[in-house]
Formats: C-alpha cells, sequence, structure tokens
C-alpha cells in the first residue's frame, strides 16, 4: 500500500531530490516550498491525510519548530521527521521535545532516510497493532457486549456500570470458573481508567516467598535472584487496576502490608525503604464469604473492610442457565473462527443436555466443552456425540444430575418427573401412548403433564 509523505523544504534541489527519491521506493510524495505552505496542505487536505512528514528545519515565513507547533493545534497524526543543515544538539532536542519522531543532520545518504522512514513504519505498525488490541479488548469488556441475559448477571452488570469510575474497593465473590477475572476487567474497561495498565495475581498460585515482591516489588539483591530492582503490580499499574483473585489466601504478613499500603496510600519494595504512592485500584476475588476466616483470625478484619467496600455475588452458572445458550453461542463463534469451521448452531438434544448438566465447573468448564465439542464437529451443527461423555451419560449421571440446587421437595419432584418424561419420549421416539404406558401413567395425565412442563416432543 501507497504510503503518503508531505515534504516541506524551501531548498528546491533538496525537495526534487528527496522527492524522486521517495517515489521509487514507492512513497507518494506532495511537496511544500515552507512551513506556512506545508500547514496550508495540511488544513487543505486534512490533519490524517498524511502519514509522514519530512520538515525542514531553517524555512522562510515559518520554520520547522512553528510548523510542528501548527501540525500539533491541527491534530495531525503523521509521523514527523524534522531535518536541518545547521541544526545542533540542542535544536534536535527541542524538536523532539515539541512532537518530532526522530532528526536527521543535512548532508545525509539516501539510505539514511530510507532506514528512518521504514524504522518509522516499524514503530506505526505497532502502535497501529496496539490500538487494535486494546480497542479490540475494550470492545469485549463492554458492559453491553456482556452475557448477562439472566435477571441475576443484569444485576451484577448493573451494579458494575454504577460503581465503574469511583476508586472504592470491589470484592467479587463466587465458584471457581463463574467469570470473577472477566468481570473485573470488565469493571476496568469501563472505567476512566481503561487507558492505563489491568494487571491480574493469583494469590493461591505465587509462592509465599515471592508473593511480596510481584505485589510491592523489590529492591536489586532483596532475594538471592534479584538481579535488579523491579517494580510489583502496585506500582506497574499506576493509574489502572490490580485485580487479585483468591484474596483469602494471602499469607499474613502480605495482609499486613496491603492494608498498610492501602490506608496510607503510599508503600515499598522489599528490600528497600524509598516508598512510592499507591495510584491503583484494587480488586479482590475470593471463592466464598471471608467472613468466617475474619471471625477464625486467619483473615486480617482491616483488611476486610478494606477490601469488601462493595461486595459483588457472582452466582454459578447453574443458577443462571438463561445465559448458557449466549455462552455457548459466543463459544462456537470463538472457537470456530480459531479452528476455521463453519460451525453455527447446537443439535436441540445436544441443548438439551448442556442445559441439564450441573456445571460444577461453570462458564471455565462450559467453554472447554464447547472448544472440545468445535474441534470434533464434521458438519455445520454441534451434536451431542460432540459433547464431552459426561453430559450425555444418563447413567452416570444418576437422578441427582436433575435435581435443583436448593432443598425443596416439591421442585426437586418436579424436575425428576420433568427429566423421566424426556427420556420416555426419546426412548419411544415421541410416541405419547408408548411413553405413557413405561412411566406407568395414563395417556391422559401424560398430556396434562406435557402442556404442565411445556414439553413439546
Amino acid at each position: 500500500m501507497t504510503k503518503s509523505v508531505l515534504l516541506i523544504d524551501d531548498e528546491e534541489t533538496m525537495r526534487l531530490m528527496l522527492a524522486d527519491l521517495l517515489t521509487i521506493e514507492g512513497y507518494e510524495v506532495t511537496p511544500a516550498i515552507d512551513g506556512q505552505d506545508g500547514a496550508e496542505t495540511l488544513e487543505r487536505l486534512g490533519p490524517g491525510f498524511f502519514e509522514f512528514i519530512l520538515c525542514d528545519i531553517r524555512m522562510p515565513r515559518m520554520d520547522g519548530l512553528e510548523f510542528l507547533e501548527r501540525a500539533k493545534s491541527l491534530g495531525c497524526s503523521a509521523t514527523i521527521i524534522m531535518m536541518s543543515a545547521y541544526g545542533s544538539l540542542d535544536t534536535a532536542i527541542e524538536a523532539l521535545k515539541r512532537g518530532a519522531y526522530d532528526y536527521l543532520s543535512k548532508p545525509f545518504r539516501t539510505d539514511e532516510v530510507l532506514l528512518t522512514l521504514r524504522k518509522a513504519e516499524e514503530r506505526e505498525k505497532l502502535l497501529r497493532e496496539n490500538r487494535e488490541l486494546r480497542e479490540s479488548i475494550q470492545r469485549d469488556h463492554e458492559m453491553d457486549n456482556m452475557v448477562a441475559k439472566s435477571a441475576q448477571m443484569q444485576e451484577v452488570t448493573g451494579l458494575l456500570r454504577r460503581v465503574a469510575d469511583y476508586n472504592s474497593a470491589v470484592l467479587f465473590i463466587g465458584e471457581s470458573g463463574v467469570g470473577k477475572e472477566t468481570l473485573a476487567r470488565a469493571l476496568h474497561y469501563n472505567s476512566k481508567r481503561q487507558n492505563a495498565r489491568f494487571l491480574s495475581l493469583n494469590c493461591s498460585a505465587v509462592p509465599e516467598p515471592l508473593l511480596e515482591s510481584e505485589l510491592f516489588g523489590q529492591e536489586r539483591g532483596a532475594l538471592p535472584d534479584a538481579p535488579r530492582t523491579t517494580p510489583g503490580a502496585l506500582a506497574a499499574a499506576k493509574g489502572g487496576t490490580v485485580f487479585l483473585e483468591e484474596i483469602g489466601k494471602l499469607p499474613p504478613f502480605i495482609q499486613i502490608r496491603l492494608v498498610k499500603a492501602l490506608q496510607d496510600g503510599h508503600t515499598h519494595r522489599a528490600g528497600g525503604t524509598e516508598e512510592y504512592p499507591v495510584e491503583t485500584r484494587v480488586i479482590a476475588s475470593c471463592l466464598a464469604d471471608l467472613q468466617p476466616a475474619v471471625d477464625d483470625g486467619s483473615f486480617r478484619e482491616d483488611l476486610y473492610y478494606r477490601l469488601n467496600v462493595i461486595p459483588i455475588h457472582v452466582p454459578p452458572l447453574r443458577e443462571r442457565r438463561d445465559d448458557i445458550p449466549p455462552l455457548v453461542d459466543r463459544f462456537i463463534a470463538r472457537y470456530a473462527a480459531e479452528a476455521d469451521k463453519e460451525v453455527g448452531g447446537v443439535a436441540p438434544d445436544a441443548m438439551e443436555a448442556i442445559l441439564r448438566y450441573g456445571w460444577k465447573g461453570n462458564v471455565r468448564e462450559l467453554e472447554n466443552v464447547i472448544e472440545r465439542a468445535v474441534v470434533l464437529a464434521e458438519g455445520p451443527v454441534l451434536e451431542l456425540e460432540h459433547l464431552a461423555p459426561w453430559l450425555h451419560d444418563e447413567q452416570g449421571r444418576g437422578v441427582f444430575g436433575v435435581l435443583p440446587d436448593d432443598y425443596s421437595i416439591k421442585k426437586s419432584t418436579a424436575r425428576v418427573e420433568e427429566e423421566l418424561i424426556r427420556r420416555a419420549l426419546r426412548k419411544t421416539r415421541g410416541n405419547r401412548t408408548e411413553a405413557s404406558k413405561i412411566l406407568e401413567i395414563s395417556h391422559r395425565t401424560l398430556l396434562y403433564k406435557l402442556k404442565d412442563y411445556h414439553i413439546d416432543e
């Protein structure tokens, strides 16, 4: 693709030589005789028209440094490279301070110009990829893109919207795999901190001797294998968010340091004394309510109240089955794209098995099951046989696989009855007369129950 260059130089010979060189190399060159002409060209064609600008410094009417300021005021996004035969180090530094990418001293070899432009292109490519990646991440974590069809998850996302722009600590409480980190990222990318870093630290996965340096940083020599000073998560995510997963596993000594850092607003690296400010929002998660740990003394009460400002209970997947179909659709789209397969649906019996299953591993388990099914699928639809065996192994699942999660005998009886009717209809291929016989109920009773349970087999 042709790259557009604005070439600004008052020396006609230099301007023509560079224009010929760059045109041969595949650039589309627009010449300007001085800074004023260059600024007017930017205004006429638009500040985003050019990708690169080569600009002399010493020129009549408007010099290069003035042009830099004018381009900045116009919102110019081009990479600007300055040139001068009269330049000094001070001039170069001043040009860089005002927004120039690089500086070339005349006379220069043609390969110097081309090398500088190639470096600028690589820089622009990296910046563009970085920007696209950030925009993609932000899109993925927009509240409107979160799967929240169930009333429970709508309540959770509604609360996240209300607290996103505040600095208050948030504590996510929920089983493993329910999506606590996904929600923490959504909270970050929907807040005013979205352009700063989001760092995640699993308190149960990092060995205790390393946890202090991972969180607070370490001075050179603080540990035998610490050859240099490194920032911890609290410093590296300055202005952003640190997510502390499984906060209940935090060792007592680290609990003391963390609560002090949150109270004082500053802390120090392991092995050092020089303090740095803590300008990071801390979000934490735990598998269950920490109050029992506070009561038995294994978790500090003052830290608990620091972290538990806004507690958010994330329900398990089995309690929000309305979210399962859209989650399935999302995972199919993701893994079908990765596998370059045209998979776009789920067979009715496969979806029934998915909805009936207990999902002890929650969203993470569902994602793994769908990934496996997409890999095994040979057509456009996921079939029952593509699912993990335990989802359609009725003998292995037993009656408790269909029980609700509360202790209501009435609800449990209804769920078991509905399940037995569905099995009977599958066994008889939808023959209701035969199904009523193996269920040992009358045909009339079966028809009533089909209506009650909204079964249309």
